[in-house]
């Protein structure tokens, strides 16, 4: 056993280094899985197995003690060093390195298992896009639940929970390349008409109202930018626009359900395809989103962005948003 296990962790480390190095393309839910299911195999054979043997092989060294005791008190010798029997007996039931480091790390692999697959997700914010709501940095929440509960890797979901609604802030799977996450605002749901004309928002042929707020300073970019806030949905929420940047999108790639959109020089107007959604990034002219690579199918989301955890460079940073 302990060579199998060498080979395993091995395997486990070797995959990790090949995944940082960039010679793999990693899935840490895939990893995270192989994880729980490997060391729990481990703890049950520590349970069931090893655990067992140890103690019957402690059990034997007491009884062989305690014979051996009565041994020598019968020839009138009492005094018997204590402490070397309690060393034997604590090797004897100690655990092997190569349980230590599988089923002695099964009960916090599995809580972080369940804790990233059914409840909360940390994510890192590595871009602007989603400036001003999310800055480079932010260390986010995502609830895995709102959605309702999908078994991960396989993404099969397991309960309905409540729908993606328009102005919803969503984790998702990045649909040219799904190993990747994406984080941007849901504008349409499925059967809405999203329309971004010469930097207006319209769903539905209705605009959506903004309302000029003063400009926000971006500390990347060491410059200004117009804000708005825009009430999507019930709540409202802000953005940011490049005046110098222009209304049409160029460089659109191709993807299923194109022929939804109509792209002009004002902007892009897109039917939305039943069990999708439009996403769009708050910071609009700095945000790869559903204008260039098309729209987000419901399997593909991961759940919805509510909290800053933590941003290290900025601690007021720390909170809910919208």
């Amino acid at each position: 056993m302990p060579t199998l296990t060498a080979l395993v962790l091995a395997a486990f480390v070797s995959y990790g280094a090949a995944w940082y190095f960039g010679a793999v393309e990693g899935n840490f839910a895939l990893l995270l899985l192989l994880a729980t299911v490997v060391t729990g195999l481990f703890w049950l054979g520590e349970q069931f197995v090893f655990l067992p043997r140890r103690r019957a092989a402690a059990a034997t060294l007491q009884a062989q003690a305690e014979q051996r005791r009565a041994e020598l008190a019968a020839q009138g010798i009492s005094q018997l060093d204590q402490e070397d029997l309690a060393r034997v007996r604590e090797g004897a039931l100690a655990q092997p390195w190569w349980l230590d480091w599988t089923a002695g790390l099964f009960p916090v692999i599995l809580i972080v298992f369940v804790l990233r697959s059914f409840v909360f997700e940390p994510f890192k914010i590595p871009s602007g896009s989603m400036i001003p709501t999310l800055l480079v940095g932010d260390l986010i929440l995502v609830n895995k639940f709102t959605y309702g509960l999908k078994l991960p890797v396989a993404n099969t979901r397991l309960t309905a929970g409540r729908p993606v609604e328009r102005g919803d802030v969503v984790v998702f799977r990045y649909p040219p390349k799904p190993s990747m996450d994406y984080i941007k605002r849901i504008v349409g749901v499925p059967g809405d008409q999203v329309a971004y004309l010469n930097k207006q928002l319209f769903v539905n042929g209705q605009a959506v109202p903004t309302t000029a707020v003063s400009d926000f300073f971006d500390e990347s970019a060491m410059e200004y930018f117009k804000q708005f806030e825009e009430k999507l949905a019930d709540t409202p929420h802000r953005l940011i626009v490049d005046g110098r940047r222009p209304a049409f999108v160029s460089g659109a790639d191709d993807f299923p359900y194109k022929d939804q959109c109509h792209y002009t020089v004002e902007g892009v107007t897109c039917k939305v395809p039943e069990g999708h959604y439009f996403a769009m990034g708050d910071n609009r002219d700095n945000s790869l989103d559903s204008r260039y690579w098309g729209f987000v199918p419901d399997a593909n989301v991961v759940g919805r962005a509510f909290f800053v955890w933590m941003n290290f460079g900025d601690l007021k940073r720390i909170g809910s948003f919208n």
